[in-house]
């Protein structure tokens, strides 16, 4: 009988432990139980675009994943990866007007590893870039971690090398003599167009989609130059798709029928190029003011746009964000996070990335935190916890105030659900002094934590590009 006894001590010592281990293990992360993406997740979302090629020396989906956890410290709720498959090799571009073919070293050659945007498999994946199963240790991390993965997909062209060419000719676009042709008006010479007059291509590439969302519990897609193809065809791939699981659709557009049904979120490139301009002094807040009015008419309101100061087309070709907005980055960082929408980390700008990615050829992003990594942590703390943040289908509100200089100065209130945040920025380079019309009191400064008392009589000074994010003290 103590024999007995002692063995379920024994036996219940050994639970006991192993229970504490496994609390023990799971202590520094919590575990999220996984429910498909909904309209609500939206409101306090930060979508993040993972360069996987670049994002680590090795350039793989396992050095990403490590990185997962952390990137809830900056408020990341959607993980858009940038195409994941296999790379054509037939007219794979090398450099400026060259294709790797006419690069005559050997291993010169070796270097140019293609564009992800150039398919040969739309249900494959780049070895380069691991394995099916590291793909879905990725994709359980970020369920685990309440986050969502939405993959990059490219329905208006494929690579040369894609299967489509040899056994579907019909599904592609052709000149008089009936070769297949790249993109009208474009350079992207390492791809060749499809043709969406042809409805057994828009049932393949349907079923395509479908393969990810149902064998890989993928939360949606984000859709490259989605206004070149047409709006009909997403529509019909959207409601299919949806069929199997609610998922979250972003279009590389701001074509205005793309939201009605298909798309829940596009590209805000009209206010990116604006942000742009405005760091650059060529134009003053009022072409925001403009802007602003027109999105009242032009869009719907429960259409989301994704605010961006980068992303991998803007820092390859056109320049880093110190480049193009200079003094003013931290600035517009702030500013796309306080305007209505979803704010966009783009790989390395969470480091502080001071340098163009390659596009074709292997690089990495740096690895150490520091100023802007510290103020995107903020900024995502607020985004996530405060509603007079939320940016989705049902959006705070958005008031312009008006201030003394509505030229250089940019005031404004966003408040939902008795949470309200006023943001007063300096879109120029010299000092302002200025007064809010509407503000009165005391404030906390939620970037510094400080106390900001305003009297309504003494202007308040702004240093050059300087912000204030201010609340309520109640």
């Amino acid at each position: 009988m103590k024999k007995y006894i002692g063995s379920i001590f024994l036996i219940s010592l050994l639970w006991a432990c192993k229970e504490e281990t496994k609390i023990a293990e799971n202590s520094s992360q919590e575990i999220t139980e996984y429910k498909p993406i909904t309209d609500e997740n939206l409101e306090n979302a930060v979508i993040y675009e993972a360069n996987i090629r670049q994002y680590s020396e090795a350039g793989t989906f396992n050095e990403f994943t490590k990185d997962i956890p952390q990137l809830k410290e900056l408020g990341v709720k959607v993980i858009w990866l940038m195409p994941i498959f296999p790379i054509s090799e037939k007219n794979r571009k090398a450099k400026g007007d060259l294709m790797v073919h006419d690069i005559k070293d050997e291993n010169e050659r070796t270097k140019y590893l293609g564009s992800y945007y150039a398919v040969a498999d739309y249900t494959g994946i780049n070895p380069d870039l691991g394995t099916e199963e590291d793909l879905e240790a990725l994709i359980k991390t970020a369920h685990d971690n309440g986050m969502f993965v939405i993959l990059d997909w490219v329905a208006n062209h494929t690579g040369w090398d894609n299967k489509w060419i040899t056994e579907h000719p019909e599904y592609y676009t052709k000149n008089e003599a009936g070769e297949i042709i790249f993109p009208a008006g474009t350079d992207w010479t390492d791809t060749a167009d499809l043709n969406y007059d042809n409805l057994e291509l828009r049932k393949a590439m349907i079923e395509s989609m479908k393969y990810w969302v149902e064998k890989h519990n993928i939360d949606g897609f984000r859709s490259d130059v989605a206004h070149e193809v047409p709006t009909d065809f997403w529509n019909d791939a959207t409601a299919q798709l949806q069929a199997i699981k609610p998922l979250f659709m972003l279009a590389e557009s701001e074509k205005k029928d793309l939201f009605t049904t298909a798309f829940d979120m596009g590209y805000n490139w009209e206010g990116h190029h604006l942000m742009n301009e405005m760091a650059q002094g060529k134009r003053d807040v009022t072409a925001w003011d403009e802007y602003m009015e027109r999105n009242d008419t032009a869009y719907q309101k429960d259409d989301i746009l994704m605010n961006f100061i980068t992303n991998h087309d803007e820092n390859s070709w056109n320049g880093t964000v110190k480049e193009r907005m200079g003094d003013a980055q931290e600035l517009m960082l702030a500013f796309q996070y306080v305007i209505p929408g979803m704010p966009l980390i783009y790989s390395g700008q969470e480091y502080g990335m001071d340098y163009r990615l390659k596009f074709f050829e292997k690089d990495s992003i740096p690895k150490t935190k520091g100023k802007v990594w510290e103020q995107m942590k903020k900024l995502g703390e607020l985004k996530k916890n405060n509603p007079a943040l939320n940016g989705g289908k049902n959006a705070a509100d958005y008031k312009r105030l008006s201030t003394n200089d509505d030229k250089k100065i940019y005031a404004i209130s966003r408040s939902k659900n008795g949470n309200e945040i006023f943001f007063i920025g300096n879109f120029s380079k010299n000092s302002i002094k200025t007064n809010v019309n509407g503000l009165k009191g005391d404030y906390l400064n939620l970037m510094s934590g400080t106390t900001v008392t305003i009297d309504g009589n003494s202007p308040t000074v702004l240093r050059s590009y300087e912000y204030l994010m201010l609340e309520p003290i109640k």
